[in-house]
């Protein structure tokens, strides 16, 4: 018990056990704490890369759909043997008769 004082030493003692208890749990409040801020930072990373590669596969979408309508836009047998020339050889004069095809110059 502790020393004599104008309290009841019983009432001093249960504080004081209550005051240690505190400060015993206090690290593994702040763990678990720790555990929960980390765990829910980690979900909402993946939610946000998930969020992102949908909004990538959105865009592809439209990029490939561009580009297939570019392709079906083509009318004339020059633009086709041009974009041949630029897929084959991927040289300068095959896009500069693309370009030319495209003009009409």
């Amino acid at each position: 018990m502790a020393n004599t004082t104008p309290v009841n030493g019983q009432i001093t003692d249960a504080v004081t056990q209550a005051n240690v208890k505190v400060l015993g749990d206090a690290p593994a409040q702040a763990l678990g704490t720790l555990y929960q801020v980390m765990s829910q930072s980690v979900g909402l990373s993946m939610q946000n890369a998930v969020s992102l590669q949908q909004s990538r596969n959105t865009i592809n979408t439209a990029v490939t759909t561009q580009g297939v309508n570019l392709l079906y836009s083509m009318d004339v047998a020059a633009d086709a043997v041009a974009t041949k020339d630029i897929f084959n050889a991927n040289s300068m004069a095959g896009l500069v008769m693309v370009l030319k095809a495209l003009t009409g110059k």
